[in-house]
């Protein structure tokens, strides 16, 4: 005899290529399944039976309603439709063990964009208080990378992020926002509506679950993760305590390409120096960036 459901429990759909399981409980049940906690403790489950899903999707957040919300949060929250993916599917390859060792359990996404996320991808990240040359320099590098057909990622802080993700949308290209909020927030504030148009047309993802608070190590979390989804990173403008450098040191550790624009080498700073002592490459022409993005099976064969 197949069992009940409770009328107050929620789906937790789990898609395979062309096959669908919807599961079914109480609501309390799929809070924590939602949790970075229990999405693992989910994922295992089903690949103890032979079901290893590519990606966990929900209904729209409004018919979900996981978590209660007041004024404008819960506005944005019920016209957003937020899915979930595990990394692997997000990328469209499974991670080899050194990207798997700092990837989140669950990305949250939300926005048109084709899952897996199309390649290659760049980051061009950097400080929150840059100069008028850093702010050009972003958009410039983000136009000439979008020409190419290439997808701009970044984080969008003030600063060089907003520059990066403004260059590809002028130009007509891609971008896809990595955030350190629940999708359904937005820091800085000033970058709400920014937030919005990418949510629109292009992607935002988060690997912090809708409702939950955002505390400050939350940004050296998300650096590390946008260092996984992108293919290599270029810094702008960094810096020695900036939280750019923690992407910067992520992606050398993934053994992805590290681009820092030459005029940061006619400073004083020593991250520079020093990062090129582990691969990382100074950057006079961003042409050359282009030259450098690894391909899938390139990326598979680092070894931990």
């Amino acid at each position: 005899m197949q069992p009940t459901c409770p009328p107050e429990s929620r789906r937790l759909s789990v898609r395979l290529t062309g096959h669908k399981i919807e599961l079914r409980m109480p609501k309390a049940s799929l809070w924590f399944c939602c949790s970075p906690v229990g999405s693992k403790i989910l994922r295992d489950s089903l690949r103890r039976i032979n079901f290893s899903p590519p990606s966990l999707g929900y209904e729209s957040m409004k018919s979900l309603k996981v978590m209660p919300k007041k004024g404008k949060q819960m506005e944005r929250a019920n016209r957003m439709e937020v899915s979930a993916y595990s990394p692997d599917a997000l990328l469209g390859r499974p991670l080899n063990d050194i990207e798997a060792r700092n990837a989140p359990g669950l990305l949250y996404t939300a926005g048109p964009m084709k899952i897996p996320i199309p390649r290659p991808r760049v980051a061009i990240v950097g400080t929150r208080e840059p100069t008028a040359r850093g702010i050009e320099d972003a958009d410039l590098i983000a136009r000439i990378l979008v020409e190419k057909g290439v997808t701009i990622v970044s984080g969008l802080a003030k600063g060089i992020d907003t520059a990066a993700h403004k260059g590809a949308i002028t130009a007509g290209g891609k971008t896809i926002a990595v955030i350190g909020t629940p999708l359904d927030k937005s820091y800085p504030a000033q970058n709400s509506e920014l937030q919005a148009e990418i949510i629109k047309s292009h992607l935002a993802i988060s690997q912090f679950r809708v409702g939950s608070r955002v505390f400050k190590s939350n940004f050296v979390i998300r650096n590390r993760t946008m260092a996984l989804i992108a293919d290599a990173s270029v810094v702008i403008q960094a810096g020695e305590t900036s939280g750019t450098l923690s992407q910067a040191w992520e992606a050398l550790r993934l053994g992805r390409p590290l681009f820092i624009w030459k005029p940061i080498f006619e400073t004083s700073l020593r991250w520079p120096h020093e990062m090129v002592k582990y691969g990382a490459v100074k950057l006079s022409d961003p042409k050359d960036v282009l030259q450098s993005l690894p391909s899938t099976a390139a990326i598979l064969k680092i070894s931990a």
